[in-house]
């Protein structure tokens, strides 16, 4: 890395953490919620989520205070436990999946914008590929001038997104009835159980938590390597309380159904719905900030995840090359070539950020359950312990209630997700054995990592047949 970067401050690390988990997901939190289950299963999916992403950022803290070798959080986690290919799936997988992420960003820009401009329709028309194009390239020329500035830009946007929201709990809170909430609190009406209506929202709930590890993955960049876990911690806290209230609160003021029925961003149309039109054009310039300041944030961690991958040679070579800024240019070249080819792709999509939410969380689940398991590794060895033994305890019981969960995810989200998630994995492999060619070592030392290729490869070719024969529609 070049000398002339700048260390972040932990005030800029927490910043990071909560610009990349308030983003699109929190301003479609009612409407997804609400056609899925009411109240007491928003509780139980809420528990059951901030639980597991608490334990899941435990497990990262404590990777990053007993591991400070290893840079770059998800991937560098993966590889160090399970081998050289489960390490470049994680990344590859993440790095997807956070490409795929921006570009939900950007469609609900446009679907916000369309309902003020019908040219912008749901985010997919032509018109809103062009504009998105646009903002695309906007932003990857003034990354290249530096992550420090972008750090900067990103922590004076966390704090102006998070006005819009308080001021939307705000009138709620004044708003409420509960003659609604007590309507609503079973499910308004909905059939299927509890325990079904929870499940439906479990692959939501991991794209809103999306971001919690983005100060893990900045840990090169960190002044003091225990501003990682203490910045994680803190975003966590902050975002996981503004969720909760953004999907309870609205049930108490209008019907699941009505709520169940409105266009996304749905916060927007809930506020519209309570004081009027000017409550939709505040909270829609709102969440333009917000989804613009998550674009930055994940912008950067999406080309350090790549960057990172190829400075220790699992990723072609290439794509460790920094610019005078320190910035690593030709990740995100990469990085933003495949955000451009995604967006056209979504002209084709029937709601194309429903599926770039549910692919986004399906991309992510393996990588987050590879660092589990890792954190679990460790702990059951004794790993590190030698200093402050007494922590293992505790340590180990948080990784294995890390790992349970997102297990439980993988199961949740279903099988179709899973099948399109290794449509993309089987040929994003290619980069590895590129890689491993660069290298002139074998490109399998394990044979599990062939059981591996070939589950992988299996299920693409169920994918795309399904997807051509109508069976799974995107």
């Amino acid at each position: 890395m070049s000398s002339n970067v700048v260390k972040m401050t932990r005030t800029q690390l927490t910043a990071m953490v909560v610009g990349g988990m308030i983003g699109a997901g929190i301003f479609s939190l009612p409407r997804t919620f609400a056609g899925a289950t009411g109240p007491l299963g928003a509780v139980v999916a809420w528990l059951i989520a901030g639980l597991g992403m608490y334990t899941l950022a435990r497990v990262f803290q404590l990777l990053a205070e007993r591991k400070p070798d290893l840079d770059a959080g998800v991937f560098a986690y993966a590889k160090e436990g399970f081998g050289n290919y489960p390490g470049f799936l994680s990344a590859f997988g993440y790095w997807i999946g956070s490409c795929i992420g921006n570009v939900s960003y950007w469609v609900l820009i446009k679907s916000t914008l369309g309902a003020f401009f019908p040219i912008f329709g749901d985010g997919n028309t032509v018109v809103a590929i062009l504009v998105a194009s646009a903002g695309i390239w906007l932003f990857h020329f003034m990354i290249l001038r530096g992550v420090q500035q972008a750090a900067a830009i990103n922590k004076i946007v966390t704090i102006a997104k998070v006005i819009p929201i308080v001021v939307f709990l705000v009138i709620m809170a004044f708003a409420m009835k509960m003659d609604v909430f007590q309507f609503n609190f079973y499910g308004g009406g909905l059939e299927g159980g509890i325990f079904e209506q929870v499940r439906a929202t479990m692959l939501v709930t991991v794209f809103v938590f999306l971001g919690i590890e983005g100060a893990s993955v900045y840990s090169r960049y960190a002044k003091e390597r225990k501003d990682v876990g203490a910045a994680t911690i803190t975003g966590f806290l902050v975002v996981t309380t503004l969720m909760v209230l953004v999907t309870l609160l609205p049930f108490a003021v209008l019907e699941r159904a009505d709520i169940a029925g409105m266009r996304q961003p749905s916060m927007a149309t809930v506020l519209e719905a309570v004081v009027g039109h000017w409550g939709a054009v505040f909270v829609s310039v709102g969440l333009m900030v917000s989804v613009l300041g998550a674009y930055l944030a994940w912008s950067l961690i999406c080309a350090e995840v790549l960057s990172a991958a190829a400075r220790t040679k699992d990723m072609p070579a290439i794509f460790a090359r920094e610019n005078a800024n320190g910035v690593p240019s030709a990740a995100l070249w990469a990085t933003n070539i495949i955000i451009q080819l995604i967006v056209i792709t979504t002209y084709w999509s029937r709601d194309a950020f429903s599926l770039m939410l549910n692919l986004t969380s399906a991309m992510s689940l393996i990588p987050f359950l590879l660092v589990a398991a890792y954190g679990l590794k460790i702990t059951r060895r004794g790993e590190t312990y030698n200093e402050r033994p007494n922590e293992r305890g505790r340590d180990l019981t948080l990784a294995v209630l890390a790992t349970i969960y997102t297990a439980f995810l993988l199961y949740a989200g279903g099988i179709k997700f899973i099948v399109l998630s290794a449509v993309l994995y089987a040929p994003g492999s290619l980069l590895y054995f590129w890689a491993r060619r660069e290298q002139g070592e074998k490109i399998f030392t394990k044979a599990s990592d062939f059981i591996i290729l070939a589950v992988a490869v299996i299920a693409a070719i169920v994918g795309v047949y399904w997807i051509a024969t109508g069976y799974i529609q995107i």
